[in-house]
């Protein structure tokens, strides 16, 4: 005789418990836990390559330049180039009047004059060479002028400016920005020039205007090219600048060099040709950087 033995839901339900504890405990152990990222070792090598080189060459200069001064004479030696470089920084800003100012006044005003004519000649340059590009008739009209005045020396230009502008300021500004302006204009319109005809055939069966063509096909493809127009005309501008203030005086670090080598100083000349170059190269690795922020290629 068999006999059936009825089980209420809850004492079901507290029968099955443990086994399904049992389950969920045996699935954590045979799941296996989910592998840590492993973090890439930091490359000592490469920073040993980028860092240690640029080191040595400043080293290696700096140990030439202290063994030709070590007897003396006229030329400073590292030492008092420092001591001299320590005592300029200490208030590059003072302002004693107009023909005595602090370093960092004569470097602003060379980077604001810099400014102004490579901010026009971009204004000028950039559209102009986008047309040249564009246009092969014009593009024929144009390239035997810009291949006649690029290579003038850019303190030849300065004399035009003093004549027309009767200005010191203005002239300096004018040399700046018909310097600088031949970079732009010939990169751009190269650039131009190398976007494949297909993309055109397309915008000419889709019937776009120019401004399309130029701001949708054009644009892209140049950027590359402008840019590097752009950073070269940034390093003209500046050298022109420093030139450009020994003749026409005033505030500047052009004019503040010149002014140094009348009263003698060379250590205060070496390091004005110092920061010459370090914010020339602040400027060319800016450029850098956009230039790689809006590579097309």
């Amino acid at each position: 005789m068999v006999s059936a033995v009825f089980h209420s839901p809850r004492e079901a339900a507290s029968a099955l418990a443990p086994a399904s504890e049992q389950a969920a405990k045996a699935r954590r152990i045979d799941t296996p836990a989910a592998p840590r990222p492993v973090r890439d070792p930091f490359d000592w090598r490469a920073l040993f390559g980028h860092v240690v080189p640029p080191l040595a060459g400043m080293a290696l200069l700096v140990g030439i330049w202290a063994l030709l001064t070590q007897k003396g004479g006229d030329f400073p030696t590292p030492l008092a180039t420092f001591d001299a470089a320590v005592k300029l920084f200490a208030n590059p800003f003072y302002d004693k009047g107009p023909n005595d100012q602090g370093i960092g006044w004569n470097v602003l005003a060379s980077l604001e004059r810099v400014g102004l004519g490579f901010g026009l000649a971009a204004l000028v340059g950039i559209p102009l060479g986008f047309v040249i590009g564009r246009f092969a008739t014009l593009n024929r009209m144009v390239s035997p002028l810009i291949s006649l005045l690029k290579p003038v020396s850019p303190l030849a230009w300065l004399p035009i400016g003093l004549l027309v502008f009767k200005s010191a300021d203005p002239a300096a500004i004018w040399t700046i920005f018909i310097c600088s302006i031949w970079p732009m204009v010939i990169n751009t319109a190269v650039g131009v020039q190398r976007v494949p005809e297909d993309y055109l055939n397309v915008a000419r069966v889709l019937k776009l205007s120019e401004w399309k063509i130029a701001t949708r096909i054009l644009l892209p493809s140049v950027m590359p090219y402008m840019l590097t127009g752009v950073r070269l005309s940034v390093g003209t501008a500046w050298l022109v600048i420093v030139a450009a203030e020994m003749l026409t005086g005033g505030v500047g670090i052009g004019f503040w060099v010149w002014d140094e080598w009348n009263n003698l100083n060379v250590a205060h000349i070496i390091v004005a040709i110092f920061v010459i170059g370090f914010v020339g190269l602040l400027l060319e690795w800016l450029l850098m950087a956009i230039a790689k922020r809006f590579d097309y290629s």
